[in-house]
């Protein structure tokens, strides 16, 4: 029985794949392709004598939806890759510019995303107080501040323990230590699951802390069950006393919320400790199994009052997930996580966990594509703005558009001393051959770029004058800048910045320098592919 059982079970795997082939995007540009080329031997055999009005006629498709595109909102490089698609294509360019721009399949879950944000939010601290004490202390923080406050909710605190983890083993033993101690409830959010020695750990402790009574939830991106997880997981997990949810899992229809992934990293635990960065539950994150040679990420955990913003970014999504109308929505009670910090209210309602002296600010943010605000982006930018001695950064990607080149290679031009750490051995081949790309401009303008020869780095880390720090799950390219929804902690003054400073020099003595005879001694193959993936790069 149990074997007819399984077949049956492969058997619906089977079809369920083959579903999702036929009704997906990919499948989707692929019929358009060949009818582009269906319509061009037409023209050329078929309609000769017609060639000169179906010229004509393509010329005018071209000219208004270049006009359409160069028109509407949005960042200029992306522009000019839509252009060159119509430009090449017209017909395919056209349908898929409209498909992606108007987001067909995918407004109903921007609507419940935006409302149950918006809802949240309005019973917070408005913070006067603390914000004007940020505004006497340095103005810089204060206006990155109010930026984060209009933009995502966030909230500064000054009540906090920040713990910089240099390599995901060290962070995942602290995990385990936190979740071990959980009394009240576990919140997870991540962008990766799979089944190995880090997340079985984890999740034996998950079944544990729920079978005592803890309310215990997790979310997860529906690109696992493509190839980590079954499609059936969240019931699985729900068998065992865990709630559970899927963002976006994939089914069969057309629709470009496929490109809208969660690729946030929270883990929040009672409202006393929160953890982000780039580690996923996945062993490679812990160097086990790694596909790439060594595997280096990074990550922070918060105690204190920024624990709260990390809370709310969770219960936001977990809000919009369960429902399919808006008058279903749940808005969370977020007052009653309040009663465990003491930001804003005046009032120490909690134990002062950084000490007596003054131990920096802290501002959780999170970054979502449902409007149009790319607060991640401009984020670094202001960091690259601001910087008057250093900007170091790790990275595992470095596909830029006009805007950030630009606010990298004028730091630099005027001082700055700007150095970027990106992997040497690559998870993916196109995103590697991109970032080689940008070698020589890089060079050009002072900035110093390293490749980590033990392997991998998955860290996405800023940090600045010794003074200012960013650690999350945002990378630089255009996925996380622009489609993912992404979270980050914008550090000032904590003493963590020194350690993050202190790993960032460390890893420097583990990597090879890139030099103008490197980019003299990249392949033909990479030059030829740059020109090209650079074209289409926005897009991907």
């Amino acid at each position: 029985m149990k074997k007819k059982k399984n077949e049956k079970s492969i058997w619906e795997i089977s079809k369920r794949n083959v579903l999702q082939v036929i009704f997906s995007r990919t499948m989707l540009i692929m019929v358009l392709i060949v009818l582009e080329f269906a319509y061009i031997v037409a023209r050329v055999y078929a309609l000769a004598e017609y060639i000169p009005i179906l010229l004509g006629g393509e010329f005018i498709v071209v000219a208004v939806m270049m006009t359409i595109i160069l028109n509407s909102k949005g960042n200029a490089t992306v522009k000019m890759s839509w252009c060159f698609l119509v430009g090449v294509v017209p017909i395919l360019g056209s349908v898929v510019y409209f498909v992606v721009r108007y987001d067909w399949g995918y407004r109903l879950i921007q609507k419940l995303i935006s409302y149950t944000e918006i809802e949240s939010r309005k019973n917070l601290p408005e913070q006067e107080e603390l914000l004007a004490e940020v505004k006497e202390k340095d103005i810089q923080t204060y206006h990155i501040a109010q930026y984060l406050r209009k933009t995502s909710g966030s909230m500064v605190s000054s009540n906090n323990q920040v713990t910089y983890f240099s390599i995901g083993e060290d962070m995942f033993d602290k995990m385990i230590e936190e979740l071990e101690a959980a009394q009240e409830y576990i919140f997870l959010e991540y962008f990766m699951i799979a089944h190995g020695e880090m997340w079985n750990k984890i999740l034996k402790i998950l079944v544990k802390k729920a079978e005592e009574g803890v309310d215990v939830r997790l979310l997860y991106d529906g690109t696992c069950s493509v190839y980590l997880l079954p499609y059936k997981y969240p019931k699985y997990i729900e068998e065992m006393g865990i709630k559970c949810r899927m963002f976006s899992p994939p089914i069969p229809f057309v629709s470009t919320h496929y490109n809208n992934r969660d690729h946030r990293k929270i883990m929040v635990i009672d409202g006393n400790a929160a953890f982000t960065g780039g580690v996923n539950l996945c062993d490679e994150y812990i160097n086990i199994h790694s596909p790439c040679g060594h595997w280096k990420d990074v990550g922070i955990m918060l105690k204190g009052d920024a624990v709260f913003d990390f809370t709310l970014m969770f219960l936001q999504m977990w809000s919009a997930t369960e429902s399919k109308k808006i008058e279903d929505i749940q808005i969370p009670d977020m007052q009653k996580y309040l009663t465990k910090t003491s930001y804003l209210i005046g009032k120490k309602t909690r134990e002062n966990v950084q000490g007596t002296e003054f131990a920096g600010y802290v501002i959780p943010y999170g970054d979502n594509p449902v409007d149009d605000e790319n607060v991640g982006k401009n984020v670094y930018i202001d960091v690259l703005n601001q910087a008057e001695k250093y900007v170091y950064i790790m990275t595992p990607y470095l596909i830029l558009d006009g805007e950030l080149m630009h606010a990298i290679t004028f730091a630099a031009k005027r001082g700055v001393d700007v150095r970027i750490i990106l992997p040497h051995i690559p998870d993916k081949w196109y995103a590697f051959v991109l970032a080689q790309s940008n070698y020589k401009v890089l060079l050009e303008a002072g900035v110093k770029v390293y490749e980590y020869t033990p392997g991998f780095i998955h860290a996405k880390v800023f940090v600045s004058d010794d003074e200012r720090a960013i650690v999350g799950s945002m990378n630089l390219d255009y996925r996380s800048l622009y489609w993912h929804y992404e979270c980050s902690a914008y550090l000032y003054q904590a003493p963590a910045i020194a350690d993050i400073y202190r790993d960032f020099v460390n890893t420097q003595d583990m990597c090879e320098e890139v030099t103008y005879e490197t980019v003299k001694k990249l392949s033909i193959f990479s030059k030829i592919a740059a020109y090209f993936l650079k074209i289409v790069a926005p897009l991907m």
